[in-house]
C-alpha cells in the first residue's frame, strides 16, 4: 500500500493504514469489547466510534491519530482492499487524539523516511503504543489469534480437515478424539476451557453483554469474553482459544446446538448496526 502524505510542513504525518475503532470493529488486539478497546487508548466510548490512522512524521516516529471522521477512514479502507489509492488525510477539526507509537503491527514504512522508531515519553507525552509481544501468551495475543482465524477461516478449516477429516457434519458425525463435541449443552463438551466459553456465549444471548463483545468479521461471527475468544461460521463449525491454553486453537464440532447459538450471535451482533441504521 503506498503511503499517503500531508502537506510538508513540520507537523507532516505519512499515512500509512489505518483501522476502525467503532462498537462492530475494532482490532481485537485492543480489547474483548469495544468501551474496552477504546478505554486502551485513553477515549471515550463515543456510539459513532473513531478512526485510526497510523503514521510516521518526518523524522520517522510513529504515531496514532484517532478522528471522528470514521466515513473517511472506511472509504479509504474500502479503496485500499480494492488496490486503489486513497489519500487519507484526516482534518484536524475532526482529531480526537494523537497517541505516539502504533498499537498493532504496521507492515510498511513510508518511504525517504528514517526507519519508524517510538517517540520518547516527553516527546509522546506518554509511553508509546506497542503491539504485543508475540513471542509471549495472554488476553491480547488470544484475541489477535482469533481475529487470525476470522481472517484466515479456510486455512485453519482446511488444516483441520487434513488432520482429522471432515468434522463439519451434522448431528450424528464424528468428532475426532480430543477435539470438543457441541452437539449437547455446554456440559457434554469434554474442554473444561471451552465448556466455560460456551456456556458464557450463551448467557450473552440472553443477557447482551458490553459493545463490540460479539460482532461478525469475514464471515464469521466473533464473541469474547474473560478469557477465551470463540470465532465460528453459522453453516460450518467453530473454534475457540482461551488465555489457559497458549497458542492452541480448539476446534468444536458441528452438532444440534452450535448452530442454534452461532445464529443467535450472529443476530445479537446484528442488532446494534440496526439500531444504529434505523
Amino acid at each position: 500500500m503506498a503511503a499517503a502524505a500531508y502537506p510538508e510542513d513540520d507537523d507532516a504525518l505519512f499515512v500509512l493504514t489505518a483501522a476502525l475503532l467503532t462498537p462492530g470493529r475494532f482490532p481485537g488486539v485492543l480489547g474483548d469489547d469495544y468501551p474496552a478497546a477504546c478505554a486502551e487508548l485513553g477515549l471515550d466510548p463515543q456510539d459513532d466510534g473513531y478512526g485510526l490512522v497510523f503514521g510516521q512524521d518526518a523524522g520517522g516516529a510513529r504515531w496514532t491519530v484517532a478522528t471522528t471522521d470514521t466515513a473517511a477512514v472506511a472509504c479509504a479502507l474500502a479503496a485500499w482492499d480494492c488496490g486503489l489509492e486513497y489519500e487519507l488525510s484526516p482534518d484536524e477539526d475532526t482529531s480526537a487524539a494523537t497517541l505516539p507509537g502504533w498499537p498493532l503491527p504496521v507492515a510498511v514504512a513510508a518511504p525517504g523516511l528514517p526507519a519508524p522508531y517510538d517517540p520518547d515519553e516527553e516527546t509522546g507525552g506518554g509511553p508509546a503504543l506497542t503491539p504485543p509481544d508475540t513471542a509471549q501468551w495472554g488476553p491480547a495475543q488470544r484475541r489477535l489469534g482469533a481475529d487470525d482465524v476470522a481472517l484466515h477461516w479456510r486455512q485453519w478449516r482446511d488444516g483441520l480437515d487434513t488432520l482429522h477429516g471432515d468434522i463439519s457434519g451434522g448431528p450424528g458425525d464424528s468428532v475426532p478424539d480430543g477435539a470438543p463435541d457441541a452437539a449437547g449443552p455446554p456440559g457434554a463438551v469434554s474442554h473444561l476451557g471451552v465448556r466455560r466459553a460456551l456456556a458464557q456465549a450463551e448467557e450473552y444471548v440472553r443477557q447482551p453483554p458490553p459493545p463490540g463483545r460479539v460482532r461478525t468479521a469475514y464471515g464469521a461471527v466473533r464473541a469474547d469474553g474473560p478469557g477465551w475468544s470463540l470465532v465460528g461460521r453459522t453453516d460450518d463449525m467453530a473454534f475457540v482459544l482461551l488465555d489457559d491454553a497458549p497458542g492452541e486453537v480448539l476446534p468444536v464440532g458441528r452438532g444440534p446446538a452450535l448452530p442454534a447459538l452461532l445464529d443467535a450471535l450472529t443476530r445479537l451482533a446484528a442488532a446494534p448496526v440496526a439500531a444504529a441504521s434505523s
